[in-house]
Order: structure tokens, then sequence, then C-alpha cells
């Protein structure tokens, strides 16, 4: 198995650190090849701009449109070619973050709309009345398996249906299905570690075996069953969701999970 760690905490001393650090010896321990984009580390860039796509700001930019060009000529910026690279060498892709604010840092949202440009992430396949292009569940990225490994600060009950924070399962929706599945990645089921702001030393060692049992049981844990949107179960052009298929009661993000 062939994994990218995408880790996203300031500070190399916290707990994601450890989450990631851990992952990088579990699994190399395990004969497995790792590769690490560290995001504060790389100081990595976290806007999008007219230089990302060797465009020099006299003239409109327009990201859609330059980011595929760029793409297409082999003209992105090395430091999004290079992430791009490591997303094809990958078979199994971990984003390593704290939820800040109800969604990921500011600098692996930056990670996302630098590196998933158009004509890599979004906007290949055929676009026509019967179909609308190759993504969710299809595209550039199909064949490859992500795990999100979220620390929370909150209790696990205000992140629960009920909770007053809501699903936690509807909050990494956008993250699991509008960002991982949509270029084809199969999503597993997330690693979260709730009220992470006042674990102790003494929590640690149930955490890291709980954290090395996921990370290797990676191959053989089931994604969560996101519908493909050409695989029938939407209309055809309007993509809404075939009357019937839903299980009884279901509604929401819930609508596009099977079961």
């Amino acid at each position: 198995m062939k994994t990218l760690i995408v880790h996203a905490h300031p500070e190399p001393t916290s707990l994601n650190g450890s989450l990631k650090d851990l992952a990088v010896s579990t699994l190399e321990g395990a004969g497995h090849e790792v590769r690490v984009s560290d995001l504060y580390a790389m100081n990595w860039k976290a806007v999008v701009d007219a230089a990302d796509y060797g465009t020099d700001g006299s003239r409109r930019l327009d990201v859609v449109r330059d980011s595929g060009r760029a793409f297409d000529t082999g003209t992105l910026t090395p430091d999004v070619r290079a992430e791009q690279e490591k997303l094809l060498w990958a078979d199994t892709i971990v984003l390593q973050f704290p939820l800040w604010w109800y969604s990921m840092p500011a600098i692996l949202k930056g990670w996302v709309d630098r590196v998933f440009t158009r004509n890599f992430a979004y906007g290949v396949g055929e676009h026509s009345e019967i179909r609308y292009g190759d993504r969710y569940g299809e595209g550039t990225l199909a064949g490859r398996r992500a795990l999100l490994s979220v620390t929370v600060g909150g209790h696990e009950s205000h992140y629960s249906a009920r909770g007053i924070n809501g699903p936690i399962e509807d909050l990494l929706f956008p993250i699991h299905h509008g960002i991982l599945y949509y270029p084809g990645i199969e999503v597993l089921p997330p690693f979260v570690l709730y009220g992470a702001d006042r674990l102790t030393e003494a929590d640690y060692p149930d955490i890291a075996k709980a954290w090395r049992q996921r990370l290797l049981t990676l191959e053989s844990t089931e994604p969560i069953p996101f519908r493909s949107q050409n695989s029938g179960d939407y209309e055809m052009p309007s993509l809404h969701l075939k009357d019937g298929l839903e299980s009884a009661g279901r509604s929401g993000f819930g609508l596009h999970v099977r079961g």
C-alpha cells in the first residue's frame, strides 16, 4: 500500500502531530510506503492566485479556465504539480487535521483549492444530456481510498443526531462527498477523537491502539457507500435522486448514501 498523509496542524508536538507520526511508523512498520505533506512545515501557500497558472495579472483571472490550461500545458507551479503527482502515486490518502469552525483548517482547504485543478480533479469526462462528466465515484482519482483523521474539541454527544453541533457525518459530508468522492476517491468512515483539548497523556495509549488498528485495517475497511453519479440512481440531466431509492425516513445528505 502506498499512502499519502496530508497533515495540517501548526504545532509539531500536538495530538495531530503525534497521530501523523504514529501513522508513518505504523504503516512503514507493516511494509507500506508512506509520503507526508506536512503543510505548515512546507510553508504551504494557501491562496489561489494568477501566479499558480503562469499568468502575469495583466488580464482577468479565470480560475477554472486558467487552472485547466495550466494543467494541460504542464505550467502549474512546481509545488502544485508535486502534490498532484503524490496523489497519483498513492492508493490511500489520509487527511490529518483538527476540526476548526466546523471544517478543515484554512491551509488544508488551500491545499485542495490549489491542487484539485480543472482537468485533474474536475472537468473530466463526457459532458452531455446523458452524462455530466466523470465525477462522484469516477474521475482521475478513482481506485484510491481516503480516510479523515480528525480531532474535535467538543463532546461526542454534541455531534450526535440530536446534538447541538449537528451530526459529525453531516459536518464531514462536504469533505467526504464534495472533495474526496467527487474526483472518484472511495471514502472510509472517519477516525474521530472527541474532547481533544481535555485528553491527557494517560489517555494516549488507548488512542494510539485504536489508531493503529484503523491504520492496519485500511485495506479491508468498507467505504461509505455513496451513490455513484452515473450508476443510474440519478435522473439526467437534473441529477435528482430517482423517487423511491431512499431508505424510509432518510433525507438531506443521507439520500446520497446507499442502504
